[in-house]
Order: structure tokens, then C-alpha cells, then sequence
């Protein structure tokens, strides 16, 4: 590889893309393996170009383009489930997204499909540590949809060293650097807690709201039951929903500090471990995570029509939710939907970024909100 100058170049390929940046136009106006000719000239005089570079790199060294595609290798092999029907370029595989380029010496990594995003933030800061590697991603724990873009990668320099893109490689070896989990299918079973609604004396206004939430994810909602403030009738309806399949329960009402709310009590009586009764996030502040384990039957005996999986996730929702348009339970519900079992450091982490500004508008997730 040389640098000469353009007029020089006549005759020979370029070894880069070249971008230009014109009224109407930015993007690569010259690529990769383009001859030179003299009607060239002129063009890349006007764009600022005396002298570009040809010939093949120096052994040892990559190209951008080939850096882009081996940092696209590396992170495919991490993906979880091959689930796209896209075909990737260059054979790369997919779970549940493809990539696009190389163009001007990056690729994108997009989603095929609604899902929650995982980044292994610790790894990517040691790959974005080594050089010349650039790789930008969305939030860990983001929901997206599909067509998204994820990521995307490159090297600044137009050449690095190869030994940069085996350092990354080897790092990324054990463990995934980004991920698309999709969401599972859940029966979910929803009890509502109150007097005044049990009474008939309030009408209930969660049931629309969780209706609606849950409508995004895959699955059903097998019943809303609506109980008076009894700890028994409470813990009879869990076990009820649960003896009919429901993995997912959510509770609201009697959710506050009050004396005689009910609810934390009657989850952890039904055998469930709280993970956090009250979380450093608002609005949502009151919220409660916990698991039951669902192999080891509690109360009344399960049937064979029960839950799967060995955890049933648990949410107690404060009235929060009833009343503004995103609270922590929005948060949340992408990692129970992908079956990930929510940490006790997941909960606290929500600080950073927990304080939503309530926006007239709601734009989450594209916001500060729930970052964790």
C-alpha cells in the first residue's frame, strides 16, 4: 500500500472507500477496488482529495472492511437462537438479526424481530480498550423492535494490526458480547387486591392497564381475579391460577407501607423469595420482584397442566402504574418475558437512570429511563 497522488492514481484500484459529503449526498463516492481514471480527477480534487491510497496492505495488517467482518464473525457466534429467516452476508450466521455492509469501513448489526438486547458492557469496554476497535451498541437491556440498529462496528484507522482483531476474538471467545433474546410465550395470572374494588365500591382501572402491556408480548392472560384485603383469599387465587398453568403472576393493591396492605405478605407466605420490596426507581418505587419455585409445590397441590419451568416470576405493582404511562414495570417485563431471572444487583443498578423526568410526551424506551 501506498500514498500517491491522484493524478498518480490513474490507472490504479483504490485500497478505501472514499466518502463525500455533497448537497444531497453523503456516502461512499468511491470504493473499494474502483480504477482510477482520469475523469476521477477532477471529482476527487473537488472533494478535498490530493492524494488517496493504493496497493494491498503490509503483512500483517487488515483492512477496515476485513476488520468490520471478522468483529461481525465474532459477535454472531455469541447470539443465542438462530431465528431469522434473513440471510446474512458474507454467510454470516443469525439469531434474530443481520448485518449490513461493510460501508465506509463499518458494519451494522440489525434486528429481525421484537426482543431484549444484551451487551456485556465489562466486555465491551476491554474490546473498545485494545486500539484501533470501535464498537457502539444500544443500552444493555433494551427493548427493541425489529429493524433496529444494535450496533456497529469498525476500526478507526483505515489499517490496524491484525493481532487487535484475535486479541477481540479471543476475548469474545467464552462469552457473548451482545445478544438478541426473544420472548417466550407466558400464562400469565394477574390479582387485583382491595376492598373498595372487591366491594364493587371502586371500579377496578388496573385490569385495562395491564391488558394492554401485556398485549405486547406473547402469551395469555388466563384470568384478572379481583380479591378483598384477605390474606387467604389472596393466596387461594395464586394457587388457583397456578394449578391452571399461570408462570407469571402480578399483583396490585396493597402495595404501600400501610399497616394493613396485605399483599408483600401474602407473596412471601405462598413461598416466594423476594428479591427487592421496593426498588431505587420512580415512579414504581414500591415495586416488589420475587420467584416461587415451582418444584417444590406450596399449599395446595399443583396439576400437571402447571408451569414448566422451575421459577415462576413474581411482580407486585403499585398504583403508579394505574396513573402514568411508563413506571418500572414497563422496565421489567422485557427480562421476565425473555425468562431471565431477575439479580438483586439488576434492582439496584436501576438507580442510575431511575428517576424518569415525565415528559409530557413519553418516549420511552428511547429515553434516560430504566437503564440497569
Amino acid at each position: 500500500m501506498k500514498k500517491v497522488s491522484v493524478e498518480e492514481a490513474v490507472g490504479q484500484p483504490l485500497c478505501h472507500d472514499i466518502t463525500a459529503m455533497v448537497p444531497g449526498f453523503k456516502g461512499a463516492l468511491f470504493h473499494r477496488g474502483q480504477v482510477i481514471t482520469e475523469e476521477d480527477v477532477e471529482t476527487l480534487l473537488n472533494i478535498g482529495k490530493k492524494h488517496i491510497f493504493v496497493g494491498e496492505p503490509e503483512p500483517g495488517m487488515l483492512h477496515e472492511e476485513d476488520c468490520a467482518r471478522r468483529l461481525a464473525a465474532m459477535i454472531s457466534e455469541g447470539l443465542t437462537v438462530e431465528v431469522s429467516n434473513q440471510a446474512a452476508p458474507d454467510g454470516l450466521p443469525s439469531g434474530g438479526v443481520h448485518f449490513e455492509g461493510p460501508s465506509e469501513g463499518k458494519i451494522l448489526m440489525i434486528s429481525d424481530r421484537k426482543g431484549m438486547l444484551r451487551v456485556d458492557t465489562g466486555l465491551l469496554n476491554e474490546v473498545n480498550s485494545i486500539g484501533d476497535i470501535t464498537i457502539a451498541t444500544l443500552p444493555d437491556h433494551y427493548r427493541v423492535e425489529a429493524g433496529d440498529r444494535l450496533a456497529s462496528m469498525r476500526i478507526v484507522p483505515l489499517f490496524t494490526e491484525e493481532k487487535q482483531i484475535r486479541k477481540a476474538e479471543e476475548l469474545c471467545r467464552e462469552k457473548a458480547l451482545i445478544d438478541l433474546l426473544p420472548y417466550r410465550e407466558r400464562k400469565v395470572g394477574v390479582i387485583v387486591t382491595g376492598s373498595e374494588i372487591f366491594s364493587g365500591r371502586t371500579k377496578d382501572r388496573f385490569e385495562p392497564v395491564v391488558r394492554k402491556k401485556l398485549a405486547y408480548y406473547p402469551g395469555e392472560i388466563l384470568e384478572v381475579k379481583i380479591c378483598d384485603d384477605d390474606r387467604g383469599m389472596i393466596l387461594d387465587a395464586a394457587r388457583e391460577l397456578m394449578d391452571r398453568g399461570a408462570d407469571f403472576l402480578i399483583f396490585t393493591g396493597g402495595m404501600s407501607v400501610d399497616p394493613d396492605d396485605l399483599t408483600p405478605g401474602a407473596i412471601k407466605e405462598l413461598g416466594a423469595e423476594i428479591i427487592r420490596y421496593g426498588v431505587p426507581a420512580q415512579p414504581g418505587n414500591m415495586t416488589l420482584v420475587a420467584y416461587l419455585d415451582n418444584s417444590k409445590p406450596a399449599g395446595s397441590p399443583r396439576s400437571s397442566g402447571g408451569s414448566s419451568a422451575d421459577e415462576i416470576p413474581i411482580l407486585g405493582v403499585p398504583g403508579a402504574a394505574i396513573h402514568l404511562p411508563t413506571t418500572i414495570f414497563d422496565v421489567l417485563l422485557p427480562q421476565i418475558y425473555t425468562g431471565l431471572r431477575l439479580t438483586g444487583e439488576d434492582l439496584r443498578r436501576l438507580a442510575d437512570g431511575g428517576l424518569c423526568q415525565l415528559c409530557e410526551a413519553c418516549h420511552y424506551p428511547n429515553c434516560t429511563f430504566g437503564r440497569y
